[in-house]
């Protein structure tokens, strides 16, 4: 990738180009989607699934896309499930967004929903189906959406930001100094130490689907 800017970002995907830094620790290909460990993990067992289409989000997905994403979806959940003990999933659906380009976050964590969204239970909207997310992004164009367990919720899209979930999700499992992945991407000594997740993430993909 030629710069970390918003602007060079825009400009030189970093999901479309599969020589990125995006793609350093892939996990699994199928015909749609990219399974990686995420380059600049929160923490061991952080995967990223990402489409092969430059699409927005999840809630632009046609019917068929959809199919495919649900079956990736319950797979990766069912590894973190198992191997990490817990497992958490969460998408800016364009608000909060960084990279402009689908990309699902799942990553061990387990509490209550307040320890992300510490405005109250008030700015949390339950869902229980990921088809729903069509209907949030026409409604409001946007939509934060973050799942603990098998629980799904959206966010009110007024407390939308940069980052928005990888920042709380950072500071709600004590690792706060990996919320910025610019900041670790520049700090080459710190994205060595961290690098050790990654291939450990690969490595119990590997056991566990063997």
């Amino acid at each position: 990738m030629q710069g970390l800017s918003d602007a060079s970002i825009k400009s030189n995907c970093p999901h479309c180009d599969f020589n990125s830094q995006a793609f350093k620790f892939p996990i699994e290909e199928t015909k749609q989607f990219f399974i990686v460990a995420d380059a600049h993990p929160v923490c061991e067992g952080h995967i990223l699934l990402i489409s092969k289409k430059h699409i927005s989000c999840v809630g632009e997905y046609s019917e068929k896309l959809m199919v495919e994403f649900k079956e990736l979806y319950q797979k990766i959940s069912d590894f973190i499930k198992k191997t990490y003990g817990s497992v958490s999933v969460f998408e800016h659906g364009v608000f909060g967004q960084t990279v402009f380009h689908s990309h699902i976050h799942f990553l061990p964590f387990k509490g209550d929903p307040t320890l992300i969204i510490p405005e109250g239970k008030e700015k949390i909207t339950a869902i229980h189906n990921l088809k729903e997310l069509d209907f949030y992004l026409k409604k409001d164009h946007g939509y934060l959406f973050f799942s603990i367990e098998k629980k799904m919720w959206v966010v009110d899209p007024f407390l939308a930001s940069p980052r928005f979930f990888r920042d709380r999700f950072a500071k709600a499992i004590g690792r706060p100094e990996r919320s910025d992945w610019k900041a670790m991407a520049n700090n080459p000594i710190f994205m060595k130490a961290v690098e050790h997740d990654d291939f450990q993430t690969q490595a119990k993909w590997l056991e566990f689907f063997r």
